[in-house]
């Protein structure tokens, strides 16, 4: 048997591997997070058993999974997003290979992609920013060494952040020295998901405009001078001059 950890993506049921939706409608035992993945993401499933594990602690899932491999059953154990990003998979890797337990993760769409999607922006763009930092808030648990919010700004490209909307102004506070007031920034709450909904402003003025829309949990927070940016180079590959293998 293996388990299959499945990113499910951000939350539109469509955006979703084609290998993962076949996973997840063949796969006899399903574990979900359903505090994050939308019950649409399971149309279809044939599974035997279905659990949803965000009432289960760690040992409570681990054990599960122990218990479909002794019978010889594969896992579809699905999570929102990717699960290689912020994902809590790692923990459960760590257990599955104390006990010799087969696995495969299979990635998923990541809500900065949705977000970048929504917003009609490429992260990446000649002489803007050709780099994206992903990251997250450290409140509750502290950031690794040099990783902290302003150390990470400092290099002055796209940044997506997650879990701080509710620290908005200590955010904007570290990034204000490093992007400059009048630096894009978009927050965007449940992306993707039909009560998407997002906002655009500037370092001087997102507080506001986060405050009037609500935003307190579930969101992101995309900054660099990408958002909008329209003065920049036309990428090299499709330059008319430019020679490469598949076009001489």
């Amino acid at each position: 048997m293996t388990v299959y950890f499945i990113g499910a993506g951000p939350g539109d049921s469509e955006l979703i591997t084609v290998k993962g939706q076949r996973l997840i409608r063949s796969c006899p035992v399903l574990l979900y997070a359903g505090s994050l993945v939308p019950p649409a993401v399971l149309e279809g499933h044939r599974a035997e058993q279905v659990v949803n594990t965000a009432e289960l602690h760690l040992g409570e899932i681990v054990r599960l999974l122990a218990e479909a491999h002794a019978r010889g059953q594969d896992v579809a154990r699905v999570h929102s997003g990717d699960p290689s990003l912020y994902g809590a998979i790692g923990e459960q890797i760590r257990e599955l290979r104390a006990l010799d337990i087969p696995f495969e993760i299979i990635p998923g769409v990541t809500a900065t992609a949705a977000c970048a999607a929504l917003l009609e922006a490429e992260l990446t763009l000649p002489d803007v920013a050709q780099t994206v930092i992903l990251t997250r808030y450290g409140h509750n648990s502290p950031m690794p060494a040099g990783e902290a919010l302003g150390a990470l700004a400092s290099h002055g490209t796209t940044m997506a952040i997650h879990l701080g909307v509710q620290h908005l102004a200590a955010i904007v506070a570290e990034l204000l020295p490093h992007y400059g007031a009048d630096c894009p920034i978009a927050v965007v709450h449940r992306a993707s998901w039909p009560d998407q909904d997002w906002v655009r402003g500037t370092l001087a003025d997102i507080e506001d405009k986060v405050r009037a829309k609500g935003f307190r949990r579930t969101a992101l927070i995309l900054v660099g001078r990408v958002l909008g940016a329209e003065d920049f180079a036309a990428s090299a590959l499709y330059h008319a001059d430019t020679q490469h293998l598949f076009r001489t």
